[in-house]
């Protein structure tokens, strides 16, 4: 009895541990795959983020893999056709033929049947295609997948580079609502003081409100542009998406080389309608294999089983089997054939017309974005310039007012100059930014992971 005991404690001490190591991996497994935030939300990890849990590319993938499940399915055609079929049937009356005049039945009243069949196809245009185009249907389909994660990819980094500019314009008006504080303070006691009178507290508190107000509609901006950066990687709405960036490293990657000649064969849509391509040329080969008889190898096994008693149906098999060969040749279709090889060649001269018309749109395309690089290089050198005097300006009039020099208007309009031109500054640089995603998706030389 006790030796009972101890092998059924045992037993259930096992079971405890295995499930307790089973529940152990298993939540373990949920808390690895249910952590859907960023820990940091730099370009590179949200565009890591996108492109895992994005739906678009992860729709393109699974396409990508539904493509290939289908080549395979046409190039099983290739193996042998192997089938299996069993039969019984019971006649309740036997069928009858007229012999001699008299009548006659034939059969039994029990007929069962097992059928092993098999056939090899020998040549089979539908086959033949599938072979010889497997590479280019599944370099289409990669491509798509790497032309969703380019535009992917394209898209939020534009949009992270929008959101960080008006991240900055609220971090300047918030310096500047500081600054206007302490203006206003100063005015104030002036104006306390009976050195001037009240129109300067007056326009500090005007500019105060305009800067407060200027304030909430930026943060209503910055939270419907983070709404949308989380929309485009699907970030959870409810979790906090807070951005690291260093404004420096940033400004030093707006620089790209201009004098460098495009190549627009590294675009995917160049490379898709080359494929494309010369999947049209397949199908006139396709379509011109149609004079080609098919040709098949087929064979059965059939092993049948007769007895007018059910009991005894199996008692006795007649087996037989056979091989032959199959050839099938359309003679004459009303010149079907013939229309489909046209119109596979002019299908072959439309993709061609396509790749000349891609190149010159692909040209088009990066002079643009050339261009307006160009210009907003030009721009921001112009408004870094800007910046730097403002703040020199603005820092000698807030001296000069506070020795009695300057007046408060000149000193709230260099304020003003100052914030205008950080603002501009730093959309200058994000805007740069951006210029430089146009120009690298228009020459190609965007490369996802």
């Amino acid at each position: 009895m006790t030796l009972c005991f101890e092998k059924w404690k045992r037993r259930i001490g096992l079971t405890i541990t295995g499930l307790s190591c089973f529940l152990g991996v298993h939540l373990n497994a949920q808390s690895q795959t249910g952590d859907t935030t960023l820990q940091r939300a730099t370009l590179a990890g949200i565009i890591d983020y996108a492109l895992t849990h994005q739906p678009g590319v992860r729709q393109a993938e699974i396409n990508q893999e539904i493509t290939d499940l289908q080549i395979k399915n046409r190039l099983a055609d290739w193996y042998p056709q192997v089938n299996f079929n069993y039969n019984y049937q019971r006649n309740f009356q036997l069928p009858v033929n007229i012999i001699g005049g008299n009548q006659v039945r034939f059969g039994v009243f029990n007929t069962s049947a097992l059928q092993f069949t098999a056939t090899q196809n020998i040549f089979n245009r539908d086959a033949l295609l599938a072979s010889r185009t497997k590479g280019d249907v599944r370099l289409v389909a990669a491509k798509q997948t790497e032309n969703a994660r380019i535009n992917l990819v394209a898209n939020v980094s534009k949009n992270f580079y929008d959101l960080l500019a008006t991240d900055q314009q609220r971090k300047i008006t918030d310096e500047n609502i500081a600054m206007l504080s302490r203006s206003l303070r100063d005015a104030r006691a002036r104006f306390d003081a009976g050195v001037t009178d009240k129109t300067d507290y007056q326009r500090a508190t005007i500019a105060l409100n305009n800067a407060m107000a200027s304030k909430k509609e930026i943060e209503e901006a910055l939270n419907a542009k983070e709404a949308n950066l989380k929309f485009l990687i699907n970030y959870p709405g409810d979790k906090e998406l807070s951005l690291m960036y260093d404004s420096a490293t940033l400004e030093q990657e707006i620089f790209l080389d201009t004098l460098q000649a495009p190549a627009y064969t590294r675009r995917v849509e160049y490379q898709q309608l080359q494929a494309q391509l010369r999947l049209q040329e397949a199908n006139v080969r396709y379509n011109k294999w149609s004079y080609i008889p098919t040709v098949s190898a087929n064979g059965a096994y059939i092993r049948n089983f007769l007895n007018d008693d059910f009991a005894k149906l199996f008692n006795q098999s007649f087996p037989n089997s056979y091989a032959g060969l199959t050839v099938g040749f359309p003679i004459f279709q009303g010149g079907k054939r013939k229309n489909n090889i046209v119109i596979a060649e002019r299908q072959v001269e439309q993709t061609r017309l396509d790749l000349i018309n891609f190149s010159n749109q692909a040209s088009s395309e990066y002079k643009t974005a050339m261009a307006q690089y160009r210009a907003s290089m030009a721009n921001y050198q112009a408004l870094k310039e800007n910046m730097e005097l403002a703040k020199e300006v603005h820092r000698i009039i807030e001296l000069q007012y506070r020795e009695g020099i300057k007046t408060y208007l000149e000193l709230i309009t260099a304020q003003t100059d100052l914030r205008a031109s950080q603002i501009n500054y730093f959309n200058a640089v994000y805007g740069l930014l951006s210029s430089k995603i146009d120009v690298q998706r228009a020459e190609g030389s965007i490369q996802p992971k």
